[in-house]
């Protein structure tokens, strides 16, 4: 499930956040990768999924991602300021696999784009220059589409459709949930007037993706201009607080999950906030301030020790990926 929104109309902050919504615990690692690190987009840990032409490539950029169950990046930004969210999307639909195009594992796509793109135009050149292919783990397709921002405030939402990227470009596009496609939510969406907001305004109230991705827009459209960054970082983060499912929502049946964790990132000042559900404690990670040397650094966010700056915290560590 999941939700991501992106504020890219304040003057100084550029902010984005994300839930992760789902029925176990995707096994989060937080990890920062350095440059130049060699990739091979065909292994979904230590099996081959893609064995005929998969992708390889090294990294052009440094990142700093969460994992899922250390198979693949859902969450991150990089050096440049490229920020990536993979959410659940039951109607993708890679294709066929064509072995004449170098073939990614899905649970990678982001990571490329990170590791290879400074920019969301960047990374939307990339995409037609190879084939993602679909892969299971823990009994599920990662079944996924993209959103990305900048620190220019761009963004673009990247569906997969009968085998082929359905895309949409542009500032305007900062909420994203889950199904139904990203045209059919933007219907949706059109046919509400939130124009004039007061306390007496119904909203929708539900967990599905529909409601939540109306709400969000809803509530991401009346943002205060921020005082200072930890204002912009706790409006974000409210407004994910308010997407999110709590422990015990009876929607199980319909692919609808209690929220995990919580994210938010800074792209200016390259800040990774991490609140789990679970934990009383709200992380963070300052990228810049990262020593990063030649392997991954990373910490564990379900060590419900840790509170605030953990950035001296963050250890080598290796990573299948």
């Amino acid at each position: 499930m999941c939700t991501r929104v992106l504020w890219n109309t304040d003057d100084r902050y550029l902010m984005a956040g994300r839930t992760m919504d789902w029925p176990e615990s995707t096994q989060p690692t937080i990890v920062a990768f350095p440059r130049g690190r060699d990739r091979d987009g065909g292994r979904v840990g230590e099996f081959v999924a893609v064995a005929e032409n998969p992708l390889r490539w090294a990294s052009r950029f440094a990142s700093l991602v969460t994992t899922v169950y250390g198979i693949g990046a859902v969450d991150g930004f990089n050096e440049a300021g490229l920020g990536m969210h993979a959410l659940y999307l039951k109607s993708t639909d890679v294709g066929a696999r064509d072995a004449g195009r170098p073939g990614i594992q899905m649970g990678l796509f982001g990571q490329y784009l990170l590791d290879k793109a400074g920019t969301v135009a960047e990374a939307l050149a990339l995409v037609d220059e190879f084939q993602p292919v679909m892969v299971e783990a823990h009994g599920r397709q990662a079944t996924l589409h993209f959103a990305l921002e900048d620190a220019a405030g761009d963004s673009a939402i990247i569906e997969f459709a009968c085998g082929e990227p359905v895309i949409h470009h542009g500032r305007e596009y900062t909420i994203m949930t889950n199904d139904p496609t990203y045209d059919e939510q933007l219907g949706l969406l059109a046919q509400q007037d939130f124009s004039h907001p007061s306390r007496d305004m119904p909203l929708p109230g539900n967990v599905n993706a529909v409601d939540r991705f109306q709400r969000a827009a809803y509530y991401a459209a009346l943002l205060p201009e921020s005082a200072n960054t930890r204002q912009a970082v706790a409006s974000i983060m409210a407004i994910m607080r308010n997407v999110s499912v709590p422990f015990g929502a009876p929607y199980a049946e319909f692919g609808v999950y209690n929220t995990e964790y919580r994210t938010v990132i800074d792209l200016n000042e390259k800040l990774y906030f991490f609140e789990l559900s679970t934990s009383p404690n709200v992380i963070w990670i300052d990228f810049g301030a990262l020593k990063l040397g030649d392997q991954p650094l990373a910490i564990n966010p379900y060590d419900t020790s840790l509170i605030g700056d953990v950035t001296s915290r963050m250890q080598a560590q290796q990573v299948l990926f």
